[in-house]
């Protein structure tokens, strides 16, 4: 029999939260209703009494909750990040996912019965880097950027004492995930740093000779024609003109999807799968949570792959498109 995936969903909001466990999550993942996260939008994310009441539920039903704490504190005022890693431990988290370094020694010495995964945020993709955060901070699983093929994975786990968590659906990030400061150009602020990307107060839109325009911060990002699907203006996802033609320049659009190369990742050995989502809401959150713990449960008990599963995680990608990303590199 096939070992299992644990599948680590997102859990925007309390009702999310519950969704993704009755869906079948093995773990959620979440953040404080503040800038210690990546998803700081409105609306979304944990008091400190939400998170008590979330972990409550979770450890009823055998499920873990992780709590992202995975911007990057502003110099001289670390206190916020602080307390959102002593509050997560208080408040009976099963890990924390970090990128900074001085978070990382905080949590590692304030706490060091607190599991530590280290956020893709940190952007280790080598075994030297990954080797280094388990050494000097104890971190337990490493959440890996989406730049790496299966084989590159599977290398990677051979040389490593960690655990590795892959992102298996959901919206793609071209950038070098944690180094990113395209959105702060035209809104002042970036995830990195704000926990927000393309802010919503900065996002307009509106109609131009029949067609919609999406704008960020002023500026246009892309002008669709009537009938064409409209996606939330980013930068690194707008379309524009160079060279005498209008294109994606960075990245299109589309979500990724590996649900059908989840034998692949087990026999790499990966430890977790990570559905990306936060801002989505509990239906979606529902609904791909449980086609991924249908496809997992076939995997581990090796059976055919579930088709229809595979048609609905399309229908729910961005766009209805879907890539495998950099998990099949085939220009390489």
């Amino acid at each position: 029999m096939a070992a299992g995936l644990e599948l680590v969903c997102p859990a925007g909001t309390p009702a999310a939260l519950r969704a993704a466990i009755e869906a079948g999550a093995d773990s959620v993942y979440v953040g404080f209703d503040d800038e210690t996260n990546a998803r700081n939008f409105p609306g979304l994310n944990f008091s400190r009494a939400d998170l008590s009441d979330g972990v409550a539920f979770a450890h009823d039903r055998g499920r873990n909750v992780f709590v992202a704490i995975n911007t990057f504190p502003r110099a001289g005022d670390a206190g916020p990040w602080h307390r959102a890693v002593d509050d997560a431990a208080a408040l009976g988290a099963d890990a924390v996912i970090l990128a900074d370094l001085g978070l990382l020694d905080h949590a590692r010495r304030a706490h060091p019965d607190l599991r530590r995964h280290l956020s893709v945020q940190a952007s280790a993709s080598h075994a030297e880097a990954i080797r280094f955060y388990h050494r000097e901070f104890g971190i337990k699983r490493a959440v890996l950027p989406r730049v790496l093929t299966v084989a590159d994975i599977a290398a990677l786990n051979g040389a490593i004492p960690v655990e590795t968590e892959v992102f298996a659906f959901g919206g793609m990030c071209p950038m070098a995930e944690g180094r990113c400061a395209l959105s702060s150009y035209v809104t002042g602020r970036s995830p990195n740093m704000w926990g927000v990307c393309s802010p919503a107060s900065h996002v307009r839109y509106e109609t131009r000779d029949g067609r919609l325009v999406s704008l960020l911060g002023g500026v246009t990002i892309n002008i669709f024609e009537e009938g064409e699907a409209a996606g939330y203006p980013t930068l690194c996802k707008g379309r524009f003109a160079a060279g005498g033609a209008a294109g994606y320049l960075f990245e299109e659009p589309v979500s990724l999807n590996a649900g059908d190369i989840l034998r692949d990742l087990m026999a790499a050995g990966v430890t977790a799968l990570k559905i990306e989502g936060r801002q989505r809401g509990r239906a979606y959150v529902a609904q791909v949570v449980a086609a991924f713990r249908r496809l997992i449960d076939a995997c581990r008990d090796d059976r055919p792959t579930p088709a229809d599963d595979l048609r609905s995680l399309r229908a729910l990608a961005e766009g209805q498109r879907e890539t495998a990303g950099a998990y099949r590199r085939d220009w390489r």
